[in-house]
């Protein structure tokens, strides 16, 4: 029986660095060799695998340079464990910090898709207060809320949303008809529920509305109990239009008007300089943005 011929490891090591810190001299510095020899092991690997694993300009990875250090990762995650690890393997713990209505509404449905993806990764969900971005424990990674620009963090957006108002059918029978709810004398006929996270501000400039951000009415911190009071009657809301899709869908509340506006308030997945080399931040990352754009 022929063997197939096994790449030699300083190549996969290199192709590893490489692909992580997509910086030949940042990955020579890691490995201890010259720039030359990680130039040399990539081509090396390359030419017994058959394929190109990086697209040349920015050390991004090709589709089957992709797939390959998926593998390459496993293999080396497995040839440094000693034997009684391998027997009993303990996963990779990602710990992440998420928003409440976000997580319940937008990224629990898909984390199917991601323990898919990542078998040996287990995440340890925790909860953080919108806006004032306060969480129980440290996290490797965090979800916030806000215009983003977080100091000591690193950010991107995943998630833009638009805001409407909306009401229970009960509330609309009995206060209602507003006809869009595009004047101050239909603002002025209901009760206002309001959230921090949601100003009115951002729906009475849109329409040009004339009023002061509402002092008096129920408020709450936490869009999914902002919503589960306009249904129970507490008066009219400014709903989001992704993370209150469940409510609108459902009939449990009615739209006040066929406009959308956009919020100046959105998601960002936020971590500390480094965190990315690990490898199991840097897949969620991208996993998370590339999920919720094609969504």
């Amino acid at each position: 029986m022929v063997t197939a011929r096994i790449p030699p490891i300083n190549c996969l090591l290199s192709f590893e660095a490489l692909a992580r810190l997509r910086s030949v001299s940042q990955a020579a510095d890691e490995l201890s060799v010259t720039p030359s020899a990680v130039s040399h092991r990539i081509r090396q690997l390359e030419s017994q695998l058959g394929l190109k694993l990086f697209e040349r300009g920015d050390f991004s990875l090709t589709a089957d340079g992709s797939a390959y250090l998926g593998q390459v990762r496993s293999a080396i995650k497995l040839l440094a464990q000693p034997p009684e690890a391998v027997r009993s393997p303990r996963m990779t713990q990602l710990r992440l910090a998420v928003t409440p209505t976000f997580s319940r509404q937008i990224l629990l449905p898909k984390l199917a898709l991601f323990r898919h993806a990542y078998p040996d990764v287990e995440l340890i969900l925790q909860v953080s207060i919108p806006l004032l971005n306060i969480t129980a424990e440290s996290a490797d990674l965090e979800l916030r809320y806000g215009h983003g620009g977080y100091p000591g963090f690193e950010s991107r957006r995943v998630l833009s949303d638009e805001v409407f108002p909306v009401c229970s059918p009960e509330y609309l029978h009995e206060f209602g008809p507003f006809d869009g709810f595009d004047t101050a004398e239909r603002v002025g006929r209901a009760r206002l529920i309001r959230s921090p996270l949601e100003p009115w501000r951002t729906w009475f400039d849109a329409c040009g509305i004339h009023l002061p951000e509402p002092r008096e009415g129920s408020q709450f911190n936490d869009v999914g109990l902002m919503l589960d009071a306009a249904v129970a009657g507490f008066g009219v809301a400014l709903s989001r239009s992704k993370l209150g899709m469940a409510w609108v869908d459902s009939g449990r509340l009615v739209r006040l008007s066929p406009r959308s506006v956009a919020s100046p308030y959105h998601h960002f997945i936020c971590w500390k300089p480094g965190t990315l080399e690990r490898w199991e931040c840097a897949a969620f990352v991208d996993w998370l943005t590339e999920t919720l754009t094609s969504s």
